[in-house]
């Protein structure tokens, strides 16, 4: 149940509806560019994980191999850099207040995807 609170009040007021949007347009824009569709398929993850963060987490894939490795060098130089930071700055910022401390584990929680996606699932905690 708190699970659910926290998630609603993150879609409201915890950005998560922004970044989820965010997320998607990126990734629409990497499907039409078609040689970027890995990359695509990185920022949907991103962007469901962002809409509904609370009650899951993200492991590395065991089937994960060298191409997403290098894939991932290239996501890092493109854009992984600038939004892990923006996801640090932010949680930082709503970590001041008590009542954004939740908030601001959420976007930590969001940091490791955002900067080194491919390779990731996202999975529910039990």
């Amino acid at each position: 149940m708190v699970r659910l609170i926290l998630n609603v009040l993150w879609f409201v007021f915890g950005s998560g509806f922004l970044l989820a949007i965010g997320y998607g347009i990126a990734a629409l824009i990497c499907f039409a560019l078609i040689v970027t569709i890995p990359f695509g398929v990185a920022a949907m993850r991103l962007a469901v994980y962002s809409l509904w963060p609370f009650g899951r987490t993200v492991v590395a894939r065991p089937g994960a191999g060298v191409a997403s490795g290098l894939a991932n060098i290239v996501w890092v130089v493109v854009a992984g850099w600038w939004l892990a930071l923006t996801h640090i700055a932010t949680g930082i910022a709503q970590c001041v207040t008590i009542i954004g401390i939740p908030f601001g584990i959420a976007n930590f929680k969001l940091v490791p995807v955002a900067f080194w996606p491919l390779g990731r699932e996202v999975v529910d905690l039990p």
